[in-house]
């Protein structure tokens, strides 16, 4: 037993850099308040007709009241210890990258334009970058049981003041376990289930509120009857974009008149070329996977799923470009799709889970 879990440290990766478990998720809030904020803050600007704070000699451009809620979120961060702390600093962070963000075509153009076109791809860009990122560095290696322990850590130290949510107290404790079984010091796991025990029960409000959330969505939404729906309606799009961009590639730079009718193809541009691009992605992998929803098995959910993910975010940023913020009726349609399909994942997951449980097959784990 001594020598195999010498041997098992030994194997163990150590990490430079430790990762926060809600670190990815902290993120995203980040984003989407940050995007919100975008919104609200055009919507607003478009119905007061653009107000200027500052009188006849000044303009207080919004970007620097999001620059003191992003040094206020910075503060908060450094000087403060809690998980409430954390949540309003991501707020806080949110609405004054939102508001900072929502002022690009200051920063680009010389002339200080507001309304400059491209700035709305410029966000989105930004935005999907950041998120990518967020998840290239959630999921780019197993967590090391250096990060699963000082994450633990982390969580017991929050919970003494103010107490633990039992969740929270549960996660850190299977955290616990995991990096005991990859050969974690037996004195630092003692003392950590120790410390996490004696904390005392905390207030688990926010946590409820996102459990109750979802209920708040309408069944008929949920309806698995979604899926199929979902499925040929991306199949059909992909395909007719597939057919345009064949047609331009084949009849570029045509020009027909007559008397009655003018036909006109433009030559493939950088556009249409990933407009092209994206929809024979979304073709190749959404077809086969509609032809096999009926099996029972998670593979074609989760290919519909990268399909329209990938036609939804490289559609936008050929949308953004073109139309603005009247893309964003495509991203709605597109988050759409994809929560329909995330959700009936999770479903089926769940069913393959408990399916397996009752045969005692324990190879098979959830997702």
């Amino acid at each position: 037993m001594t020598s195999k879990t010498a041997s098992t440290r030994v194997r163990v990766h150590h990490s430079r850099v430790l990762r926060d478990v809600y670190g990815s998720t902290s993120a995203e809030a980040f984003m989407i308040i940050a995007v919100v904020t975008i919104l609200v803050t055009r919507t607003y600007l478009e119905i007061t007709h653009f107000p200027q704070v500052g009188g006849e000699t000044l303009h207080i451009a919004h970007a620097l009241y999001g620059g003191a809620l992003m040094m206020l979120a910075l503060l908060l961060g450094w000087m403060f210890l809690g998980f409430g702390v954390r949540a309003v600093a991501v707020m806080l962070g949110g609405i004054g990258f939102g508001l900072f963000l929502d002022e690009v075509g200051k920063f680009v153009t010389k002339d200080n334009d507001y309304f400059y076109g491209p700035s709305s791809e410029i966000m989105y860009v930004l935005v999907v970058i950041v998120l990518v990122a967020n998840r290239v560095v959630r999921d780019v290696r197993r967590p090391s049981h250096e990060e699963t322990l000082a994450n633990a850590a982390a969580i017991a130290a929050q919970g003494i003041t103010r107490g633990l949510p039992e969740h929270r107290r549960a996660w850190a404790l299977r955290m616990v376990d995991r990096a005991e079984a990859e050969g974690a010091e037996p004195e630092t796991v003692a003392g950590l289930r120790l410390l996490l025990g004696n904390c005392k029960p905390g207030s688990s409000r926010l946590y409820d509120a996102r459990q109750f959330a979802p209920r708040l969505i309408p069944g008929f939404f949920k309806s698995p009857r979604w899926i199929p729906v979902v499925a040929w309606a991306l199949t059909v799009a992909a395909f007719i974009g597939v057919v345009f961009g064949v047609v331009e590639l084949v009849l570029g730079n045509l020009h027909l008149e007559s008397t009655d009718t003018t036909i006109d193809v433009d030559e493939m541009g950088i556009a249409s070329g990933i407009m092209f691009l994206t929809s024979t992605l979304t073709f190749v992998l959404a077809f086969p996977a509609a032809l096999r929803l009926r099996n029972g098995k998670l593979w074609p959910l989760r290919t519909l799923r990268i399909a329209a993910l990938i036609f939804t975010m490289l559609g936008a940023l050929v949308d953004f470009a073109q139309e603005g913020f009247y893309a964003l009726i495509g991203v709605a349609l597109g988050l759409f799709a994809m929560a329909v399909l995330s959700h009936r994942i999770a479903v089926r997951t769940s069913e393959i889970a408990e399916d397996s449980a009752a045969r005692g097959d324990v190879l098979s784990m959830p997702e």
